[in-house]
């Protein structure tokens, strides 16, 4: 929900995306704007349907979002949006190698490396594209790459990541300071590229390349050891001939976003395709899996 100061102050502009959906459709909706700290969905009375709003500085934010969704936009009078203050949600420790925070500044960085001396600091900032790090679908997909890092490692193998539904790009960043050569993260959502282009840049990382495409359109031009696609199960399912395309013959696959009830057949079509699982990994309602090709 929308911290109190921001519907308490009277000052600025400001814009609002909304739309109206099935309540089936409530477990996508949240995944897709978890960690958005200026985001509501509500449960309509009768429990059909739901109500999903995203508040925002800009006209164009929200225009962003109606492209790809569909709803509607309108013009909020009055409400002071710099008055919002960011959740303060603890870090998320991943292993023992890698600490993920939500919170940008240079001292909230220098007081983690002091307490956690010799991992990784990740800094997401919540935004308007999900995968801050702390929602099971992302953290997952994080401690299976700090496994599959430790092993191409002891392996003495290069090697290079491709970030299929990026959001926030922390996977990406993550994978470069674990060990990667270098990225290439791909989004749909116009919104999410612009995010993840600035964290990457707040993160210091260089050799990230950001790029905007949809999964089912798009053709690889190369192959990549580790490819990491946490994507709704629908899409996964057509996509896994062009993930496949995409990975190397000893390469590493991670897949997440995959609701429980949806994993047989997700599986099943990952199979199809000669990949074979070897761990699967449920947290609450999602479904995250590591695998290689058979």
């Amino acid at each position: 929900m929308l911290n109190d100061n921001f519907m308490d102050v009277m000052q600025d502009d400001m814009w609002v995306w909304s739309k109206l959906s099935g309540i089936q459709w409530m477990d996508a909706w949240e995944e897709r704007f978890y960690g958005n700290p200026n985001a509501v969905i509500n449960v309509l009375k009768g429990g059909k349907s739901t109500r999903v709003e995203v508040y925002a500085e800009t006209e164009q934010e929200v225009l962003d979002i109606q492209k790809q969704f569909g709803g509607s936009v309108r013009k909020l009078v009055h409400k002071n949006w710099a008055a919002m203050v960011e959740p303060d949600r603890p870090p998320i420790k991943i292993r023992s190698k890698m600490i993920v925070t939500q919170k940008r500044d240079a001292e909230a960085r220098a007081e983690l490396e002091k307490e956690f001396p010799g991992r990784h600091i990740v800094q997401i900032p919540a935004d308007m594209a999900f995968g801050t790090g702390d929602h099971a679908t992302t953290s997952n997909c994080l401690r299976f790459l700090v496994d599959v890092a430790s092993e191409l490692k002891k392996n003495g193998q290069r090697w290079d990541i491709l970030d299929l539904g990026c959001g926030s790009g922390v996977l990406a960043i993550a994978a470069r300071m674990l060990g990667a050569d270098s990225g290439l993260a791909l989004d749909f959502d116009p919104a999410a590229v612009t995010v993840a282009q600035r964290n990457v840049e707040l993160n210091g990382q260089k050799f990230i390349d950001i790029g905007q495409a949809d999964v089912l359109n798009w053709e690889p031009s190369r192959k990549y050891r580790v490819v990491v696609a946490n994507l709704f199960s629908t899409v996964l399912q057509q996509a896994f001939p062009t993930i496949v395309e995409s990975l190397e013959d000893d390469g590493y696959l991670i897949i997440s976003g995959i609701l429980k009830e949806q994993w047989p057949e997700t599986q099943e079509c990952a199979e199809e395709e000669g990949l074979v699982f070897s761990d699967v990994l449920t947290r609450g309602k999602w479904v995250s899996a590591r695998a290689r090709l058979g």
